[in-house]
């Protein structure tokens, strides 16, 4: 499917993030009460956060969990604005919400990545918003599901929301990890390619599920060239009524904000480094060229094999022979520090268009 091009409004015309990156959106995760609202807004800017965050309604998957405050917490975030100056930013998932958040002055919103999932919200979301100047960020949906991601902006586009970005919080997996949230960064890689010029912030709270994993994933992000983060800051964690454990307090944030992570250079005019990258650059196109006559010949070879089955009466998948060279792939892959789950994904792809080529 070809790109459609979105018609957007860069985000340092938005009014609320400056240059230099990264653009920062901190808070808690819920709006607990009135207190603890503004003594997070306060210390968060002391240095420097202008644009704060707080969940009002939580959308949780078991009844009986704190779900959030609601409405009334609107009027807390209403406060940190008239007080504090600072822009008060939320999460939507249905008209109703959007209508109390224009009504209360909420500056911008998000999507939830269950509420991408559903077109039917987000098309309600998007009428809801049509001819307001409201900045809206769209996480991803939770499964990696890139066509619906890009669906929900362009509905929202579509709408004449031009301050438009998106949110890269990772995706539910089975699968055991570290985090909480699978990166899969290449989804995030992949639309970042079809709309370079679309703001891309990242959610480390949410992807890693703790505060232990917050320095490394945002690094990861400033270091693929996104514009910003969504960090979420409590004054004090322990106590939260909602994802404690991913917390920072406002001073933990100034220490991995000023401290602990690096904005590197998108590019550099040093000669040595022009000519040093460029001759890298060279032998990455040979090796790719390389491997794309490799693929080639494997696929002409797999076609010979199809061939040869059917002549045979022979099924095309079997399973035994597939197991037992993926299993020589990732003993040899060993070898070349490659990691287990990479060539699964690469070779189990190959497989895939290999069994679709016997056909």
């Amino acid at each position: 499917m070809a790109t459609k091009k979105l018609d957007l409004i860069p985000l340092y015309d938005w009014g609320m993030f400056t240059e230099p990156r990264p653009s920062v959106v901190a808070g808690p995760c819920s709006a607990e009460s009135e207190e603890q609202v503004m003594e997070t807004a306060r210390g968060l800017k002391s240095f420097g956060i202008n644009v704060f965050r707080a969940g009002i309604w939580k959308p949780r998957t078991h009844p009986g969990c704190f779900e959030g405050v609601g409405t009334e917490g609107l009027r807390w975030l209403q406060k940190v604005k008239k007080e504090l100056g600072l822009k008060i930013s939320t999460e939507v998932a249905s008209e109703k919400h959007v209508f109390e958040c224009l009504k209360f002055g909420v500056d911008l919103v998000w999507l939830g990545a269950r509420t991408t999932a559903n077109p039917f919200l987000v098309q309600e979301i998007a009428d809801a918003l049509k001819d307001t100047d409201i900045p809206v960020l769209v996480k991803n949906p939770v499964n990696p599901d890139l066509d619906l991601w890009i669906g929900a902006l362009e509905r929202l586009n579509r709408a004449g929301i031009k301050k438009l970005g998106v949110i890269h919080r990772g995706f539910s997996t089975f699968e055991k990890i570290n985090y909480r949230n699978d990166p899969q960064w290449q989804v995030a890689i992949e639309l970042r390619s079809r709309y370079p010029e679309l703001p891309f912030f990242v959610d480390p709270s949410h992807m890693g599920g703790s505060k232990d994993y917050l320095e490394e994933i945002s690094q990861r992000s400033l270091d693929l060239g996104f514009e910003g983060l969504m960090i979420e800051s409590h004054c004090n964690p322990s106590c939260a009524l909602s994802d404690a454990k991913q917390q920072l307090t406002p001073e933990e944030l100034q220490d991995l904000l000023e401290n602990k992570i690096k904005v590197r250079d998108a590019d550099s005019d040093a000669p040595e480094w022009k000519e040093n990258i460029d001759q890298l650059r060279a032998k990455i196109d040979i090796i790719d060229e390389n491997i794309l006559y490799a693929l080639g010949s494997r696929m002409k070879i797999s076609r010979q094999i199809g061939e040869y089955k059917k002549n045979n009466n022979i099924a095309i998948l079997q399973a035994s022979r597939w197991d037992a060279v993926l299993a020589k792939v990732i003993e040899k892959g060993n070898e070349y520090g490659l990691s287990e789950k990479f060539l699964k994904d690469v070779f189990n792809a190959i497989h895939e268009a290999s069994v679709e080529a016997q056909k």
